[in-house]
């Protein structure tokens, strides 16, 4: 839905390691075609190539590094010291500088190429956006978002939904920690060092940067936070390309925010049974005639579904709906873990962003809820940092970690990872019952869950809403399939509340 971002190193061996934040790959695949046996991918014929030969097609965009005359770390320093030193210089990374350095707190960010632009698509609701002060960073909006959940039946929400301009976000928090005199280190943190009140990182070049607080936004491959649960995430699997297109079938003045329809299956046999099992939606933005992105999506297997197996669906479907590829602009390659526990509360690295935990457990979606987060972090660490006792050490990571993670917060995250663990046992019929009665409710109650703002007692709510507007069917398989995880979240909420 979302398309982030970087994977666990151990899981996901099994497919290319994509940069951090987006996969953006020149990787190509076989051309399926028509023939007898659909599970056979190397066969060509030129009616079809046509369709299909954007696996073929290598990106044509080329990194882009912004013009900002930002400070960096005075190498001819022996000591560098900082209040916060941040890893990375994502989304999340800067929105906390910039909100923690307008304190007058001392931060330095490091990531190994700080002005890179960030290669991948965000979506995001408007509302989420003007909230937060930051709508001018949106690119293109659509007034309407639409949901096909079968051949025969498509749902219209009212709810406006954007796409995020990189370029306008990543200026926008760049300028701002140019004011609030941030500092930048170009290098690559290899280790996180502890004493009892100050912390230190070790650069590949072997330059040492000391701080009393290290905050991990580097992303979900990151080997500095520490889990004291096993990780049995979910995973989101993606495959998105911003596209020149001859022509589309998508209204332009609609966001398409999922397909559920498998009719472009309908000659792909091996395909279809595996997604009626482990279905996958199409995920659409169109914003001219001849340019869409495009992202084939599962959203949420465990085990993870082949990413082989979404281009395969991919294909299949872009040549059901006529959609003609002149040229790839972008390639994003998406695996995003959903769910599964939160790092151990409190430990000596803080974290923000995907290796925090706070991606959404039911959606994947996570700048916006980056965003509004990073101001509360903010403050807890200037209550610490600002104050005339310096807080530092042990009692500064138990403030920051609870700070980001107070308890009401984490049983909120216990009921959204039910949400995910209900998913993972619905098939193609299952989820498109589910997300029909879903989008029936009260839009308070939907808006609300997607945008991670809903509390226990409104969650609860929703899910009576759901089952009294579900199929007899859908309720079916809330009673059957929901059985496990309500009782794992019940037991989850029994133990927060000690």
């Amino acid at each position: 839905m979302e398309t982030l971002l970087k994977p666990f190193p151990s899981p996901l061996l099994s497919i290319p390691t994509p940069n951090m934040y987006s996969f953006k790959h020149n990787s190509t695949f076989p051309n399926p075609t028509k023939q007898k046996d659909s599970r056979k991918f190397h066969y060509r014929n030129k009616s079809s190539t046509h369709f299909c030969s954007f696996l073929d097609l290598a990106p044509t965009s080329k990194p882009e590094s912004l013009d900002v005359n930002i400070s960096w770390v005075d190498t001819d320093l022996d000591r560098a010291e900082f209040d916060v030193i941040i890893i990375g210089t994502g989304p999340a990374g800067l929105r906390l500088a910039e909100q923690v350095s307008k304190y007058g707190i001392k931060v330095c960010c490091v990531d190994p190429s700080p002005l890179s632009m960030w290669p991948n698509n965000y979506g995001v609701w408007v509302d989420e956006f003007e909230k937060l002060g930051l709508e001018d960073c949106l690119d293109h909006k659509w007034p309407v978002s639409c949901v096909h959940i079968s051949d025969h039946k498509t749902k219209y929400l009212d709810r406006p939904y954007g796409r995020v301009s990189r370029k306008k976000l990543k200026l926008k928090l760049l300028n701002s920690c140019v004011e609030n005199r941030v500092k930048f280190y170009k290098a690559k943190v290899l280790k996180v060092k502890h004493e009892e009140f100050e912390s230190s990182i070790v650069c590949d070049d072997g330059r040492k940067i000391s701080g009393s607080l290290i905050v991990d936004a580097s992303g979900y491959a990151s080997d500095f936070i520490e889990y004291d649960k096993p990780r049995n995430h979910g995973y989101q699997v993606a495959h998105g390309i911003l596209a020149e297109v001859d022509n589309h079938p998508f209204d332009l003045d609609k966001m398409m925010l999922m397909d559920w329809r498998d009719s472009h299956l309908g000659n792909e046999p091996y395909l279809r049974v595996k997604n009626t099992k482990e279905p996958t939606f199409l995920y659409a933005m169109p914003f001219d005639r001849n340019l869409v992105f495009l992202e084939e999506t599962s959203l949420v297997s465990r085990p993870m579904l082949s990413y082989m197996e979404v281009k395969r669906r991919m294909v299949a479907r872009l040549r059901h709906l006529g959609i003609k590829v002149r040229s790839v602009l972008e390639e994003e390659k998406c695996v995003i873990p959903m769910g599964g526990p939160l790092p151990r509360i409190p430990q000596n690295v803080m974290a923000i962003g995907g290796t925090s935990g706070i991606v959404h457990p039911s959606s994947g979606y996570m700048v916006a809820r980056s965003m509004a987060l990073a101001p509360v972090l903010a403050e807890a660490i200037v209550e610490s940092l600002g104050s005339t006792r310096m807080i530092r050490g042990s009692q500064l990571y138990h403030r920051v970690w609870n700070g980001l993670w107070p308890s009401d917060r984490r049983r909120v995250r216990e009921c959204y990872c039910f949400g995910m663990e209900t998913l993972l046992k619905l098939d193609l019929e299952g989820s498109r019952r589910l997300f029909d009665a879903f989008f029936d409710v009260d839009p308070k109650y939907w808006h609300g869950f997607l945008s991670s703002r809903l509390s226990v007692k409104e969650l609860a709510v929703l899910s009576l809403y759901l089952f009294g507007r579900a199929s007899n069917l859908a309720r079916l398989d809330i009673v059957t399939k929901s059985t496990v995880p309500l009782v794992k979240l019940l037991g989850n909420l029994a133990i927060e509340s000690l």
